[in-house]
This record gives structure tokens, C-alpha cells and sequence, in this order.
């Protein structure tokens, strides 16, 4: 029953990337998540993260703008936003505290590096 759960799951993920020829997805049998690295049309990781296999977003992800500046970074719990996030605009960081997917607390810093945490 457990491959059969696994086989769809990857099946679901498989279809909705149909055609997405920018698209890299494995299985990792040691998490049980499905990890996806996007990439934009240039060849730079878009974004990155994993999926449960029910085909949630689960754990965390990090999104990249064309030139390979980090945009957002934060986790999932089954789909849904949890946490900490960190959103990156210009020369200003915003911290987005998550609870039960809705915004608990927002926090910003002015006039901070993006270089220093770029990966």
C-alpha cells in the first residue's frame, strides 16, 4: 500500500510538471519528500523545496530572482506556511513570523546586504 501512496504521489507531481522542461524532481527515500529545483529560462535555480507525498509543499523553500538573488525563504507544514520567512526586496529584509498559515508578525530591516546571505 505504501508504494502504491509513493507512486501516485510522484505520478501527481510528475503530471503537474508535464511539459516544464525547467523542471528537476527526485524522490528521497530517507525524507519521503519529493524534492523540486525550478529553474528560470537563463538556467539559474528559480526556486527550490520539497513536497510530502500528498503532494503538499513540506519543509522549506527558497526562491531566486533571474540573476540568482535569494527573493523568499521559509518552510511548510503540510501545505501550509509555518514559521519564520524571509523576504528579500531591493535593500530591505522583511521577517514574516507565520502561525496556522496566517501572518503573526512582520518585522523590517533597512539597508541590509543581500550578498551576505545569498547561497
Amino acid at each position: 500500500m505504501k508504494k502504491a501512496v509513493i507512486f501516485m504521489a510522484i505520478t501527481f507531481v510528475t503530471v503537474l510538471a508535464y511539459g516544464q522542461e525547467n523542471k528537476v524532481q527526485k524522490f528521497n527515500k530517507e525524507t519521503n519528500l519529493i524534492e523540486v529545483t525550478d529553474y528560470h529560462d537563463n538556467g539559474i535555480i528559480g526556486q527550490e523545496g520539497t513536497f510530502n507525498i500528498k503532494g503538499e509543499l513540506h519543509g522549506e523553500w527558497i526562491s531566486y530572482d533571474t540573476s540568482g538573488n535569494k527573493l523568499s525563504q521559509g518552510s511548510y507544514v503540510n501545505g501550509r506556511k509555518s514559521g519564520k520567512w524571509i523576504f528579500w526586496t531591493n535593500n530591505t529584509i522583511k521577517e514574516v513570523e507565520y502561525s496556522n498559515n496566517e501572518i503573526a508578525s512582520i518585522n523590517g530591516v533597512k539597508n541590509s546586504s543581500r550578498i551576505a546571505d545569498n547561497h
